[in-house]
């Protein structure tokens, strides 16, 4: 009898323990296979021109950038694990139109994950501020034109088509009805790495 009263206090510990580190998000990651995101061709790079790193050192912000190539929800939560996530459907660096680039922002006190940061700060960019983002191989760089808070219940971001724009836009979950924050840049140049 005492060996099960000490069973059921270990376990009811041990669902305590995991409970706060889930509820401070300070338990490990789960290891993704292969298959989580679809097979790796959903997760891969789609053209040399696809951004692979978003810089803004203004803010001391650097961050991997991943390119699904599905609009699935799951895809897109999943990919925003290892860092921030260019939309699929939105335009690719060096075209017409609008880059789309949405991250995580955290600001609890303790972060296994460092991809929930990385877009922390981006309400602090400025009027005229660089941004770097960068491909396989060369940099793009977009000077900050607004940024804003976006209401919970606003729906649409607009991503102008007339022209070579960047949007960075911090989530909770894509999709999902939170304030956020939206940073709009206009192209500047291109240098080759």
């Amino acid at each position: 009898m005492r060996f099960l009263g000490y069973l059921a206090t270990s376990a009811a510990l041990f669902a305590i323990t995991v409970g706060f580190l889930a509820l401070v998000d300070a338990l490990p990651d789960t290891a993704v296979s292969e298959d989580a995101y679809g097979g790796m061709e959903s997760f891969v790079n789609i053209s040399s021109e696809a951004p692979v790193r978003i810089v803004a050192e203004s803010i001391d912000m650097d961050v991997r950038v991943n390119n699904p190539l599905s609009t699935d929800i799951k895809i897109l939560d999943e990919a925003l694990l290892t860092g921030a996530v260019r939309y699929p459907e939105s335009a690719l660096l060096g075209q017409e139109g609008t880059v789309l680039i949405f991250g995580h922002s955290s600001y609890l006190p303790v972060i296994y994950n460092q991809a929930y940061k990385a877009f922390n700060n981006i309400q602090k960019l400025q009027a005229g501020d660089i941004i770097g983002v960068y491909s396989g191989s060369r940099e793009y760089r977009y000077r900050v034109t607004s940024v804003r808070l976006a209401n919970a219940t606003e729906d649409v971001v607009e991503l102008p088509s007339d022209g070579k724009y960047l949007a960075l836009v911090t989530c909770d979950s894509f999709g999902r009805k939170t304030d956020r924050f939206i940073v709009k840049a206009e192209f500047v140049r291109s240098l080759a790495l």
